[in-house]
């Protein structure tokens, strides 16, 4: 019987030594914030849930070796087990990595080693798996994407400026990203012997396989376009609208008794819950074993723009169970019109219901929350990417809600609670009937579909997060979790109605 090969560690360096100088600031663009956080802290947070990475080490730009361990401490990332100073040149810098990553090490033992750029921010897990998967056949391992621009190569002559001397055939370029992944024999070899060369320079570690192991194969893995490298202004501003637009895709759906083990006993206050989508998670709730509140004006007699209200609703819940697991919002009016012509009454009502309501809420929820280590869920709407005309009190207030989402599960991180976003594609509900009448069957979401997502993030591990909820996942045929491109395509699709 033939033993068992185990499996070799996996290990992801973090090349993060740049300065940001072609940024235009005083310290290192890997430490810019980009949509709250720091670049690096969102590049660290896709490898710390990438399963194929078995552990990170940073290699920090000289003298901020302090900033990022704080930065590691506050965000809990477990797998980062080294952050070590980097060197004065990139080709440095990962001789540096080389030599942490082979201590400790028997004899004859390799381990997957994958070098990415810290200001590449936008990184799928897809890429990070593919590359991993990769390393089972091949020694070394790029990620490169198709140019959508023609290629010029262009010599200098004298003051005259400079003139082409080629234009190579599109069709075999490639841009490169990273991570590059290697085995680490096969990447420690290469820059063994590129220290012989006395005229050594490379931009990047495959570069170097290439020109000294030139009969090791380098195979290519599928990029994606959005994993973009944070090096001029302008891409500072791109990266943060990426960020903004970002969704994630729903969490795979539990069975009948994941659902039962994970809501019996547990206390659901759902405001918003007479009718729509907060009384279908109401009854679902409830189907499993969970005590429910479901609030509502026509109900209950809860207005949700009353403080002293929502204040009662969760005290009269946690004095009746002794604990609040999660709290959902899914209140809220839809006023159409222009904002010119608007009443103040009705500009009042949307902001109390829409805006202010949330927001006390989540006050009135924390420090029931804090002691369950529940979670927040409030409601978005297509809308929420962009204003339109006569929506313009309805889509600022559901942008807020997104805004709020990503603030608080920041600021609540510490304590465990979970805050999270749902946002469905147009949806069959009597606010929506009421604002538009009777419309095609087929044509928009069941309530109760979004309910069951909305059941799927509550029970999820998911914070800070918009979940978007359409009829045909565009992201389904790539296979992807990540909603970038989810976003782009809901742009384009939400110019016909709000949700």
């Amino acid at each position: 019987m033939s033993e068992r090969i185990a499996k070799p560690r996996t290990t992801a360096v973090i090349l993060a030594g740049g300065t940001g100088q072609r940024v235009g600031l005083s310290i290192p663009k890997q430490l810019l914030k980009i949509a709250g956080k720091a670049v690096i802290e969102h590049t660290l947070t896709t490898f710390e849930k990438a399963d194929s990475i078995d552990d990170v080490i940073v290699l920090m730009a000289p003298g901020y070796v302090p900033d990022l361990e704080k930065i590691v401490a506050k965000a809990g990332f477990t797998k980062v087990t080294q952050i070590i100073e980097g060197g004065s040149t990139r080709n440095e810098t990962t001789e540096r990595a080389i030599a942490a990553l082979g201590e400790g090490l028997a004899e004859g033992e390799d381990r997957n080693v994958l070098f990415h750029d810290a200001v590449r921010p936008l990184l799928s897990r897809r890429v990070i798996d593919d590359c991993v998967a990769a390393l089972e056949r091949y020694q070394a391992v790029d990620v490169a994407i198709p140019s959508a621009d023609t290629i010029i190569v262009t010599r200098t002559h004298g003051g005259d400026g400079e003139f082409i001397t080629e234009i190579p055939d599109r069709s075999r370029l490639r841009r490169g990203q990273t991570p590059q992944a290697f085995k680490l024999s096969t990447i420690r070899r290469a820059y063994e012997i590129a220290a012989g060369d006395p005229n050594f320079q490379a931009t990047d570690d495959c570069t170097v396989v290439l020109r000294y192991l030139p009969d090791v194969p380098i195979h290519v893995v599928a990029g994606d376009e959005y994993n973009m490298k944070v090096t001029q202004p302008v891409d500072v501003f791109i990266a943060d609208k990426l960020f903004q637009l970002a969704s994630t895709a729903a969490p795979e759906q539990n069975g009948e008794e994941a659902y039962q083990e994970l809501l019996s006993g547990r206390t659901v206050v759902v405001f918003g819950g007479s009718y729509g989508i907060g009384k279908d998670i109401a009854e679902l709730a409830e189907s499993y074993g969970a005590k429910v509140y479901a609030l509502g004006r026509s109900t209950t007699g809860t207005h949700v723009e009353n403080p002293e209200e929502v204040d009662d609703a969760l005290s009269k819940a946690y004095a009746e169970t002794g604990r609040i697991d999660y709290v959902v919002n899914t209140a809220g009016v839809l006023r159409i019109g222009k904002l010119a012509e608007t009443d103040n009454a009705t500009i009042e009502e949307a902001l109390k219901v829409n805006y202010l309501a949330p927001v006390q809420i989540a006050r009135s929820s924390y420090k029931y929350l804090a002691e369950t280590q529940g979670q927040l869920l409030l409601y978005t709407s297509s809308s929420y990417t962009r204003g339109r005309a006569e929506y313009s009190l309805y889509s600022s207030t559901k942008a807020a809600m997104v805004n709020l989402t990503q603030a608080l599960s920041d600021e609540w991180a510490g304590d465990g609670i979970r805050v999270n976003c749902i946002n469905p594609e147009r949806t069959a509900t009597p606010m929506r009937t009421k604002a538009f009448g009777r419309e095609p069957d087929g044509s928009l979401l069941s309530s109760e579909a979004v309910a069951r997502t909305s059941l799927d993030v509550l029970v999820s591990e998911l914070t800070g997060h918009v979940i978007d909820v359409r009829q045909q996942d565009p992201t389904a045929d790539a296979g992807r979790a990540s909603g970038f491109e989810a976003a782009l395509a809901g742009v384009l699709d939400r110019q016909d109605g709000v949700a």
